[in-house]
Protein backbone atom coordinates (compact mmCIF):
# COMPACT_ATOMS: atom_id res chain seq x y z
CA UNK A 1 0.00 0.00 0.00
CA UNK A 2 2.71 2.49 0.30
CA UNK A 3 3.59 4.65 -2.85
CA UNK A 4 7.32 3.92 -4.10
CA UNK A 5 7.47 0.39 -2.37
CA UNK A 6 9.16 -2.60 -3.91
CA UNK A 7 6.39 -4.59 -4.90
CA UNK A 8 7.97 -7.97 -4.98
CA UNK A 9 6.71 -11.07 -7.22
CA UNK A 10 7.70 -14.81 -6.63
CA UNK A 11 7.94 -18.25 -8.29
CA UNK A 12 9.24 -21.88 -6.86
CA UNK A 13 12.96 -21.51 -5.85
CA UNK A 14 14.82 -22.49 -9.03
CA UNK A 15 12.84 -21.83 -11.81
CA UNK A 16 15.30 -19.59 -14.11
CA UNK A 17 12.59 -18.93 -16.69
CA UNK A 18 10.47 -17.27 -14.78
CA UNK A 19 12.76 -15.34 -13.19
CA UNK A 20 14.44 -14.30 -16.34
CA UNK A 21 10.61 -12.80 -16.65
CA UNK A 22 10.44 -10.99 -13.75
CA UNK A 23 13.67 -9.36 -14.04
CA UNK A 24 12.57 -8.09 -17.36
CA UNK A 25 9.76 -6.53 -16.42
CA UNK A 26 11.55 -5.36 -13.52
CA UNK A 27 14.33 -3.55 -15.14
CA UNK A 28 12.21 -2.69 -18.95
CA UNK A 29 8.36 -2.57 -17.93
CA UNK A 30 7.83 -1.69 -14.47
CA UNK A 31 9.64 2.50 -14.69
CA UNK A 32 6.81 3.12 -17.22
CA UNK A 33 4.25 2.30 -15.34
CA UNK A 34 6.06 3.93 -12.25
CA UNK A 35 6.54 0.91 -10.15
CA UNK A 36 9.48 -1.14 -8.81
CA UNK A 37 9.21 -5.04 -9.03
CA UNK A 38 11.69 -7.58 -7.20
CA UNK A 39 12.13 -11.04 -7.48
CA UNK A 40 11.90 -13.64 -4.95
CA UNK A 41 12.01 -17.76 -5.06
CA UNK A 42 9.65 -19.56 -2.31
CA UNK A 43 9.83 -23.34 -1.34
CA UNK A 44 6.68 -24.66 -2.96
CA UNK A 45 2.95 -23.82 -3.37
CA UNK A 46 1.69 -23.07 0.10
CA UNK A 47 4.18 -21.10 1.61
CA UNK A 48 4.10 -18.99 -2.50
CA UNK A 49 -0.04 -18.48 -1.98
CA UNK A 50 0.74 -17.72 1.67
CA UNK A 51 2.62 -15.11 1.03
CA UNK A 52 0.80 -13.41 -1.44
CA UNK A 53 -2.63 -13.76 0.54
CA UNK A 54 -1.13 -12.36 3.55
CA UNK A 55 0.49 -9.69 1.65
CA UNK A 56 4.08 -10.21 2.41
CA UNK A 57 4.71 -10.40 -1.03
CA UNK A 58 2.65 -8.42 -3.76
CA UNK A 59 2.03 -11.80 -6.53
CA UNK A 60 2.95 -14.73 -8.10
CA UNK A 61 3.11 -15.96 -11.56
CA UNK A 62 3.57 -19.75 -11.63
CA UNK A 63 0.08 -20.95 -11.47
CA UNK A 64 -2.73 -21.04 -14.02
CA UNK A 65 -6.24 -20.70 -12.55
CA UNK A 66 -7.27 -24.08 -12.22
CA UNK A 67 -4.05 -24.91 -9.42
CA UNK A 68 -5.04 -21.54 -7.92
CA UNK A 69 -8.83 -22.64 -7.33
CA UNK A 70 -7.02 -26.16 -6.03
CA UNK A 71 -4.87 -23.99 -3.53
CA UNK A 72 -7.60 -22.08 -2.77
CA UNK A 73 -10.15 -25.06 -1.98
CA UNK A 74 -7.31 -26.48 0.15
CA UNK A 75 -6.58 -23.42 2.04
CA UNK A 76 -9.56 -21.44 2.67
CA UNK A 77 -8.14 -18.89 4.91
CA UNK A 78 -6.15 -18.08 1.87
CA UNK A 79 -7.63 -14.69 -0.46
CA UNK A 80 -6.23 -14.69 -3.82
CA UNK A 81 -7.63 -13.70 -7.40
CA UNK A 82 -6.11 -14.36 -10.46
CA UNK A 83 -5.61 -10.39 -12.11
CA UNK A 84 -4.23 -10.97 -15.88
CA UNK A 85 -3.07 -14.03 -17.84
CA UNK A 86 0.97 -13.64 -18.58
CA UNK A 87 2.25 -16.55 -20.79
CA UNK A 88 1.34 -20.40 -21.52
CA UNK A 89 3.67 -22.92 -20.56
CA UNK A 90 5.45 -25.59 -22.66
CA UNK A 91 3.37 -28.46 -22.23
CA UNK A 92 3.53 -31.75 -24.10
CA UNK A 93 3.47 -35.34 -25.10
CA UNK A 94 6.93 -36.87 -24.40
CA UNK A 95 8.74 -40.03 -25.39
CA UNK A 96 11.95 -41.62 -25.97
CA UNK A 97 10.26 -44.01 -28.19
CA UNK A 98 8.05 -43.07 -30.48
CA UNK A 99 7.85 -40.12 -33.20
CA UNK A 100 4.01 -39.57 -33.20
CA UNK A 101 1.62 -39.98 -30.98
CA UNK A 102 -0.14 -41.96 -33.58
CA UNK A 103 2.06 -44.60 -33.39
CA UNK A 104 1.70 -45.53 -29.39
CA UNK A 105 0.83 -49.47 -29.41
CA UNK A 106 -2.06 -51.22 -27.68
CA UNK A 107 -1.83 -50.76 -23.88
CA UNK A 108 0.66 -47.83 -24.20
CA UNK A 109 1.84 -46.86 -20.53
CA UNK A 110 0.98 -42.83 -20.47
CA UNK A 111 1.85 -41.48 -17.87
CA UNK A 112 0.06 -37.76 -16.73
CA UNK A 113 0.79 -35.26 -13.66
CA UNK A 114 -0.93 -36.65 -10.07
CA UNK A 115 -2.57 -33.23 -9.11
CA UNK A 116 -5.91 -32.96 -10.03
CA UNK A 117 -5.30 -29.78 -12.32
CA UNK A 118 -2.56 -30.96 -14.12
CA UNK A 119 -4.35 -34.25 -15.12
CA UNK A 120 -7.18 -32.86 -16.55
CA UNK A 121 -4.73 -30.77 -18.96
CA UNK A 122 -3.01 -33.89 -19.72
CA UNK A 123 -6.41 -35.14 -20.85
CA UNK A 124 -7.28 -32.41 -22.50
CA UNK A 125 -3.74 -32.61 -24.87
CA UNK A 126 -4.57 -36.86 -25.04
CA UNK A 127 -8.01 -35.80 -26.09
CA UNK A 128 -6.32 -33.27 -28.98
CA UNK A 129 -3.93 -36.05 -30.36
CA UNK A 130 -6.97 -37.92 -31.16
CA UNK A 131 -5.88 -40.73 -28.24
CA UNK A 132 -9.10 -40.49 -26.58
CA UNK A 133 -12.38 -38.70 -26.41
CA UNK A 134 -14.18 -37.09 -23.15
CA UNK A 135 -17.89 -37.50 -22.51
CA UNK A 136 -19.73 -34.86 -24.14
CA UNK A 137 -20.72 -31.52 -22.02
CA UNK A 138 -17.68 -32.65 -19.20
CA UNK A 139 -15.61 -29.41 -18.06
CA UNK A 140 -12.64 -30.65 -19.49
CA UNK A 141 -10.67 -28.13 -17.21
CA UNK A 142 -11.81 -30.48 -14.41
CA UNK A 143 -11.78 -33.74 -16.31
CA UNK A 144 -10.57 -36.92 -14.70
CA UNK A 145 -10.16 -40.29 -15.84
CA UNK A 146 -13.63 -41.11 -15.04
CA UNK A 147 -14.67 -39.03 -17.57
CA UNK A 148 -12.97 -40.46 -20.58
CA UNK A 149 -15.42 -41.85 -22.75
CA UNK A 150 -13.48 -43.50 -25.25
CA UNK A 151 -9.95 -44.77 -25.02
CA UNK A 152 -9.50 -47.13 -28.21
CA UNK A 153 -5.59 -47.79 -27.54
CA UNK A 154 -6.44 -48.64 -24.07
CA UNK A 155 -4.16 -46.33 -22.50
CA UNK A 156 -2.48 -47.40 -19.35
CA UNK A 157 -2.05 -44.32 -16.76
CA UNK A 158 0.89 -43.67 -14.21
CA UNK A 159 0.33 -40.98 -11.83
CA UNK A 160 3.63 -39.11 -11.30
CA UNK A 161 4.44 -35.98 -10.04
CA UNK A 162 6.52 -33.11 -11.89
CA UNK A 163 10.30 -34.47 -11.29
CA UNK A 164 9.40 -37.95 -11.22
CA UNK A 165 7.93 -37.92 -14.30
CA UNK A 166 10.41 -36.62 -16.71
CA UNK A 167 12.80 -38.91 -14.55
CA UNK A 168 10.80 -41.92 -15.47
CA UNK A 169 10.43 -41.19 -19.42
CA UNK A 170 12.49 -43.94 -20.26
CA UNK A 171 10.34 -46.89 -18.76
CA UNK A 172 7.34 -45.54 -20.06
CA UNK A 173 5.73 -45.23 -23.98
CA UNK A 174 4.86 -41.62 -23.25
CA UNK A 175 4.22 -38.69 -20.67
CA UNK A 176 2.08 -35.63 -20.64
CA UNK A 177 4.25 -32.82 -18.78
CA UNK A 178 5.58 -29.52 -18.81
CA UNK A 179 8.46 -29.02 -21.56
CA UNK A 180 10.57 -27.21 -17.99
CA UNK A 181 11.09 -30.03 -16.32
CA UNK A 182 11.87 -32.16 -18.92
CA UNK A 183 14.50 -29.88 -20.45
CA UNK A 184 16.02 -29.68 -16.81
CA UNK A 185 16.17 -33.41 -16.63
CA UNK A 186 18.16 -32.94 -20.02
CA UNK A 187 15.63 -34.65 -22.66
CA UNK A 188 16.24 -33.02 -26.11
CA UNK A 189 12.89 -31.02 -27.39
CA UNK A 190 13.00 -33.73 -30.12
CA UNK A 191 11.25 -36.13 -27.95
CA UNK A 192 8.29 -33.42 -27.38
CA UNK A 193 6.44 -35.06 -30.18
CA UNK A 194 2.94 -33.18 -29.43
CA UNK A 195 2.70 -29.75 -28.24
CA UNK A 196 -0.38 -27.66 -29.64
CA UNK A 197 -0.95 -24.22 -27.93
CA UNK A 198 -2.65 -24.25 -24.36
CA UNK A 199 -5.85 -22.80 -23.83
CA UNK A 200 -6.45 -19.81 -22.10
CA UNK A 201 -7.76 -21.86 -18.86
CA UNK A 202 -3.69 -23.05 -18.60
CA UNK A 203 -2.17 -19.78 -19.02
CA UNK A 204 0.36 -18.65 -16.08
CA UNK A 205 -1.51 -15.78 -14.22
CA UNK A 206 -0.62 -13.00 -12.67
CA UNK A 207 -1.92 -14.20 -8.68
CA UNK A 208 -2.56 -11.14 -6.29
CA UNK A 209 -4.15 -11.12 -2.65
CA UNK A 210 -7.82 -10.04 -2.70
CA UNK A 211 -7.22 -7.32 -0.05
CA UNK A 212 -5.09 -5.34 -2.11
CA UNK A 213 -6.08 -5.58 -5.49
CA UNK A 214 -7.55 -2.02 -5.37
CA UNK A 215 -4.55 -0.53 -4.51
CA UNK A 216 -2.39 2.11 -6.42
CA UNK A 217 0.61 0.19 -6.16
CA UNK A 218 -1.04 -3.26 -7.21
CA UNK A 219 -3.60 -1.49 -10.18
CA UNK A 220 -0.16 -0.92 -11.38
CA UNK A 221 1.52 -4.14 -11.08
CA UNK A 222 -1.46 -5.91 -13.45
CA UNK A 223 -1.19 -3.32 -15.79
CA UNK A 224 2.98 -4.21 -15.94
CA UNK A 225 2.43 -7.43 -16.48
CA UNK A 226 -0.06 -7.09 -19.20
CA UNK A 227 1.98 -4.66 -21.18
CA UNK A 228 2.18 -5.54 -24.50
CA UNK A 229 6.35 -5.67 -24.25
CA UNK A 230 6.40 -8.27 -21.92
CA UNK A 231 4.90 -10.82 -24.74
CA UNK A 232 7.65 -9.33 -27.07
CA UNK A 233 9.92 -10.54 -24.54
CA UNK A 234 8.37 -14.25 -24.57
CA UNK A 235 8.38 -14.41 -28.19
CA UNK A 236 11.95 -13.41 -28.96
CA UNK A 237 14.16 -13.44 -25.69
CA UNK A 238 16.04 -17.37 -25.46
CA UNK A 239 16.40 -17.19 -21.75
CA UNK A 240 12.51 -18.76 -22.36
CA UNK A 241 12.29 -19.95 -25.09
CA UNK A 242 10.06 -23.32 -25.44
CA UNK A 243 9.42 -23.38 -21.60
CA UNK A 244 7.21 -19.35 -21.72
CA UNK A 245 5.32 -18.87 -24.42
CA UNK A 246 3.71 -15.89 -25.10
CA UNK A 247 -0.14 -15.45 -24.90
Amino acid sequence: ETPGATLTVVTAEGNATEEALVKFIADKVAPKHGISIAFKGLSDSTTLNRAVSDGEVAGTIYQHKLWLSQVLAANPDFSEVAATPVFRWGFGIWSDKYRDPADLPQNAKVSLYSDPANEAQGLWLLERAGLITLKPGVDKWKATQDDIATNPKNLQFVLLDFAAQSRALPDLDAAVGYTEYYLAAGADIGKQIFAPPAPDEFAGQLTIGTKWKDTENIKNLVATFADPAVQEFLRTDPSVRNILLPL
